[in-house]
């Protein structure tokens, strides 16, 4: 009965919006591929909210996090080594869409201020040490034809603002309104290098196949587009030369149909001064509509600003060499399980031997598989090893921020490990924010994936996603409130239904550029 009466109010608030919607809203609907069935589902989440995740407890060092020795970390690396000189396709996946300016954010508000000399530590800090960032001398050339004078000569008169406006301005580096991956991040002796470039080294330095191909791919915001494409033509043949490798670089911008509506306080859609319905980004989980379209066997995944000069690259490209030798590692194992379960010739000694991998590899745990048959079991068993796989590189957690790693609870009653962000974690649950602030690790956006089943096939990684994972946020436009709807991030909800795995790996593998200051961090001079 109660299903029936929330069925009724489902198709009764369906059939309200769908009175609200004009005709110029259907077309607007349908040049963006967003149903209208979608627009009624996101518009009743706002209503509903999302539900906190059941948390089994934090992930740490032998519950949950693996710990590597030497001894182990050979193995892998040599099982990477291995991997590449198969046939398989390894592309590198690097999320760079968005301006950089909340990179900025602090300069922005000095030049938008009354003070005209640095009021704050972190201007200070910004001045005194300016001739230390890699944009330099091309913030000098600009404040030269801008000015008339050179960043020295500017600073000595106290005109400040000139410089911050000759770097964030259109006029100047625009560097308030580029994309991270197109600044210059960091100073070699006879160049300057963007995190697009520090990338593309990386690539050839952990994921180049036997034929010397280095496949990476770039998401991207449309108007930054021909910007890294520029980029691109003017770098690639260079660092070809370099590592004596050749690139294979593509580009894709999120797609339209991930966008989310906004709606009004009262959960309406929220229109534009214009009438029409506004709708968001989705936020980085829209990329697994992206990362489903790329033809890979394994994907690293990392974020755009978390790289380094080669100076300290080694332990990075270890890492990464380690985590995809334990992907491919368990990968093998799981594909050696599906076929034994596809003859049908396995003993209840095999499945043992499964469910201790399920358990004591994947952190699977599935209170109630005692209660199965071994026919049963074998079915279970092959549902949840048949799945997508990742490696997540996990940090000692010392105060950076990033998502917590965790044993919770899935829809199906079994537990398994997840990177949580902490919206999604019920704050009035004590228990559970002890878990929180108590963690070990945070996740520095680090991934390896394996995206193809044990035939070759490619997975359908929307299937994978818990859609009770998205969040609601506050937002405004033109002084109106809003509400906002996220989208299961990428490495959060997104992935929740594929097999996961947490290692170990240095915190010097982790260098994000957060603020413009983080540039002058020994890690990235």
């Amino acid at each position: 009965m109660v299903n029936i009466l929330y069925l009724c109010r489902t198709i009764l608030a369906n059939q309200k919006i769908y009175n609200m919607l004009t005709p110029k809203d259907k077309e607007f609907l349908a040049s963006k591929n967003i149903s209208e069935e979608i627009l009624n589902r996101q518009l009743e989440q706002f209503k509903t909210g999302f539900p906190f995740l059941k948390l089994a407890g934090a992930a740490a060092p032998g519950n949950g996090i693996k710990v590597t020795d030497e001894a182990q970390q050979s193995a892998y690396l040599k099982a990477w080594d291995e991997y590449l000189n198969g046939t398989h396709q390894v592309v590198k996946f690097v999320p760079a869409s968005g301006a950089a300016s909340r990179m900025f954010k602090n300069l922005f508000e000095f030049l938008d201020g009354e003070a005209d000399e640095p009021d704050t530590d972190f201007i200070k800090t910004f001045f005194a040490n300016i001739s230390k960032y890699a944009f330099y001398d091309a913030l000098n050339d600009a404040c030269v034809v801008n000015e008339g004078k050179p960043i020295e000569e500017l600073i000595d008169e106290g005109n400040y603002k000139a410089v911050i406006a000759c770097l964030l301005n259109e006029e100047g580096l625009n560097y308030g309104k580029l994309p991270k991956g197109l600044l210059q991040f960091h100073a070699y002796d006879d160049c300057v290098r963007t995190p697009l470039e520090e990338h593309l080294v990386e690539g050839a330095l952990y994921a180049a196949g036997k034929d010397g191909k280095v496949y990476v791919h770039f998401t991207v915001s449309p108007e930054h587009r021909p910007l890294f494409e520029d980029l691109v033509a003017q770098k690639k043949a260079e660092y070809e030369s370099k590592f004596g490798v050749t690139y294979n670089i593509s580009f894709s911008e999120q797609k339209s149909s991930t966008d989310t509506v906004a709606a009004t306080i009262d959960n309406e859609p929220f229109r534009n001064d214009d009438g029409t319905i506004l709708f968001r980004p989705g936020g980085h989980g829209a990329l697994i509509e992206n990362l489903n379209d790329i033809d890979a066997d394994v994907v690293f995944i990392k974020n755009i600003d978390n790289v380094v000069p080669d100076r300290l690259k080694d332990p990075t490209v270890r890492f990464k060499k380690v985590i995809a030798g334990v992907l491919v590692t368990l990968q093998q194992q799981a594909f050696d399980y599906i076929r034994l379960l596809d003859t049908g010739k396995y003993t209840h000694e095999d499945l043992e031997k499964m469910i201790r991998f399920m358990r004591d590899e994947l952190c699977q745990r599935n209170p109630n598989l005692k209660n199965l048959e071994d026919t049963e079991m074998a079915v279970y068993l092959r549902q949840k090893l048949n799945r997508p796989m990742r490696v997540c590189g996990m940090v000692k957690n010392v105060g950076e921020p990033g998502g917590g790693p965790f044993l919770a609870y899935n829809q199906d009653g079994t537990i398994s490990l997840q990177i949580l962000e902490s919206s999604q974690i019920d704050t009035n649950n004590e228990e559970y924010v002890k878990m929180f602030k108590s963690g070990t690790h945070f996740n520095p956006v680090d991934l390896v994936c394996a995206v193809k089943d044990y035939q070759g096939r490619p997975f359908d990684l929307p299937k994978y996603v818990d859609p009770q994972t998205g969040f609601i946020s506050s937002k405004s436009k033109n002084g109106k409130e809003l509400k906002a709807l996220e989208l299961p991030g990428l490495w959060n909800g997104a992935m929740s239904d594929w097999n996961t795995v947490f290692v170990e790996v240095p915190l010097e593998t982790f260098n994000p550029v957060k603020t413009v200051n983080d540039l002058l961090r020994e890690q990235h001079q």
